[in-house]
């Protein structure tokens, strides 16, 4: 099963500020649903309540929390990454998509094959930040530039990097 993360990240690497995103890209959210349709999501309790405390439809949600009695509707709750990654490979899954938050992105980086990144083209301040990637361990295949407009404040790059 291949293991890959899926993140929106400023050129300054932050992905959030007070459990919420920073930005609104509607391409960047319907190529994460078409991305990640049909196929389990890793998330962090944090990124799990930043998303309104609800399962993301038509996926396996698996929330990862410390918090013993920790119940949510629509997600198998796990205590560790590693238990997270247990439970999508016992469903026979393709892929499974880490999808947040910094400290799970953080973990997962040295597991995982692929990386979905949308490189958000402004800096920002946040306290959530995505690991920087290694171009020595990580080769970018695919890159494509979308200017800013009426619907999207800023201009972003949908980048696939894999592990060389």
């Amino acid at each position: 099963m291949i293991i890959s993360l899926i993140v929106a990240a400023s050129e300054n690497n932050v992905i959030g500020k007070d459990n919420k995103l920073l930005w609104h890209l509607p391409n960047d959210l319907k190529f994460f649903k078409n991305t990640t349709w049909a196929m389990p999501i890793i998330m962090g309790r944090k990124t799990f309540e930043s998303i309104g405390s609800k399962a993301l439809n038509g996926r396996l949600n698996i929330v990862i929390t410390n918090q013993k009695k920790y119940n949510a509707e629509g997600v198998v709750i796990v205590n560790s990454l590693e238990d997270a990654v247990f439970v999508a490979k016992s469903h026979s899954y393709k892929e499974v998509f880490i999808i947040g938050g910094g400290e799970i992105f953080k973990a997962a980086l040295s597991k995982a094959e692929k990386i979905y990144l949308t490189r958000v083209h402004t800096n920002i301040e946040g306290e959530v930040v995505f690991p920087e990637i290694n171009e020595v361990k990580w080769k970018k295949t695919n890159s494509r530039f979308y200017p800013d407009d009426e619907k999207h404040q800023y201009s972003y790059t949908f980048e696939l990097w894999e592990r060389k």
